[in-house]
């Protein structure tokens, strides 16, 4: 990592870690909480000890009376599968790139303050990247370096081969982001037993004209993935909702997944914000809060 790399990614730590610490840690923390108890190990009993602890076959075997311990498990491990193909970065300015990375990083930030594990999958029609989950600062560091600068080998989009991997490494239940535009096709079945199985919350990346159609009428384009160009008459579409958003949230209803739609240079912190109260609610709303 070079000078300048390094200066950059140190500013994007500067510029994540104060929102983290002031607005999103605590909320993070009230919704992604651990998974309650877990068994330790056993050891002898003592008068006071509850009787429903006792390790029966353990007493038996060494004639002293042994209770089970546990411990409250609070460490979780967090993923972050993040989609790095053409459409993606086809941007000139990058800032698709940007947002996402932005995103990220307070991601990153807010679930090693809450000293969880965390981890990262890069993907494109290939599993680009992997970076175990794992905590301390130089994860941190490690994943914005792979977020901000990471140059991809392929082109394409496979989101089902993004969350096989996923499904490999995680083998406890975990929270995972899955950011991407979703250009991409064959994958609900994985998202669905991957969300059965995990929180699953599916990020998807939108720009300015999937939100309203520019009025151009007939326009030339290539797509940046296949490389096909074809023309596109923008005139039919003009004050009609974009179908693919539409489409997507209703995948995302199917698979019973979270969605989350994070446009084109928008303030992080507050599409965050507003997941995690959103999130609270229902949180309070199952324990009848």
């Amino acid at each position: 990592m070079s000078l300048n790399d390094d200066s950059r990614l140190n500013l994007l730590e500067l510029k994540c870690r104060r929102p983290v610490e002031h607005v999103l840690a605590g909320e993070y923390r009230s919704v992604f909480k651990g998974r309650g108890i877990e068994f330790e190990d056993v050891r002898p009993y003592v008068p006071g000890d509850d009787v429903r602890a006792m390790d029966w076959k353990v007493t038996a075997r060494t004639r002293v009376p042994h209770v089970k311990r546990y411990v409250e498990e609070r460490e979780q491990f967090f993923f972050l599968l993040v989609d790095l193909s053409a459409s993606t970065l086809s941007d000139r300015n990058g800032a698709k790139r940007k947002t996402v990375s932005e995103f990220c990083a307070l991601l990153t930030l807010a679930a090693l303050s809450n000293n969880d594990r965390v981890g990262l999958i890069l993907f494109t029609d290939q599993v680009e990247l992997v970076v175990p989950p794992a905590k301390g600062r130089q994860q941190s560091m490690r994943i914005l370096d792979a977020l901000d600068s990471y140059e991809p080998k392929g082109t394409g989009t496979r989101i089902d081969v993004a969350l096989d991997a996923f499904g490999h490494m995680a083998r406890k239940r975990s929270v995972a982001f899955v950011v991407s535009d979703y250009y991409a096709s064959d994958y609900e079945i994985d998202l669905q037993a991957a969300g059965f199985r995990h929180d699953v919350i599916a990020v998807n990346l939108i720009e300015p004209f999937e939100l309203e159609t520019p009025d151009v009428g007939l326009a030339r384009l290539r797509d940046a993935e296949s490389r096909e160009a074809r023309v596109v008459d923008f005139g039919t579409g003009v004050g009609k909702p974009n179908p693919k958003n539409s489409r997507i949230r209703e995948q995302m209803l199917d698979c019973g997944v979270d969605l989350i739609d994070l446009k084109v240079g928008d303030d992080c912190v507050s599409v965050l914000a507003a997941f995690f109260k959103s999130r609270q609610r229902i949180v309070a709303g199952e324990s009848g809060g």
